[in-house]
């Protein structure tokens, strides 16, 4: 919420304009809006619908779903809507900022030269520019097999030497433990 407003139970929902897929638009009311994690907003709108109850007849009703602004709503005119309980996402954590975008898990194998005998291959990261885009997803524990087989080696470009070899070779390596 902002502005300090009193509790969201005591919000009165707003009128906004939703824009339906055929282009019509029709006016709902607004209950709350919430920020998505890739930065966008979705609108949790009431539109005005009917229903008929088990008891027989017609009756007013309302439709609740999440849209998406500003593709699908539009202001209504004169309407205030800091008043409407709105849920930005929380600012980054530092060590989110330092560190920046996770890198998608799982490797992929590239199959390299042909014929008969053991197989070779690189292991690399998935993201890697050298893994094979059409090659399935490995789990590292799948990644660690395929890389113990004679003949396949781990990407140094990606990363995939640096994070498997400790847990191939033990993570004493490097630390003068044998």
């Amino acid at each position: 919420m902002t502005g300090g407003e009193s509790s969201p139970d005591a919000f009165t929902p707003v009128p906004v304009r939703v824009v339906l897929p055929d282009g019509q638009e029709l006016v709902a009311r607004l209950y709350a809006r919430v920020q998505t994690p890739a930065g966008g907003w979705e609108y949790d709108v009431g539109m005005p619908s009917y229903r008929n109850p088990e008891t027989g007849g017609v009756e007013a009703a309302e439709y609740r779903v999440w849209v998406e602004a500003p593709a699908m709503v539009r202001p209504v005119d004169g309407v205030d809507y800091s008043v409407v309980p709105t849920t930005p996402l929380p600012p980054p954590s530092v060590i989110a900022e330092v560190l920046g975008p996770r890198r998608p898990s799982g490797w992929a194998l590239q199959k390299v030269g042909t014929g008969r005998g053991p197989g070779q291959g690189v292991v690399h990261a998935v993201d890697c520019d050298e893994a094979p885009k059409d090659a399935p997803t490995l789990s590292w524990e799948r990644a660690l097999e395929v890389a113990e087989q004679p003949g396949v080696r781990l990407c140094s470009l990606c990363g995939a030497a640096a994070e498997l070899d400790p847990v191939l070779k033990g993570f004493g390596e490097g630390f003068g433990e044998q």
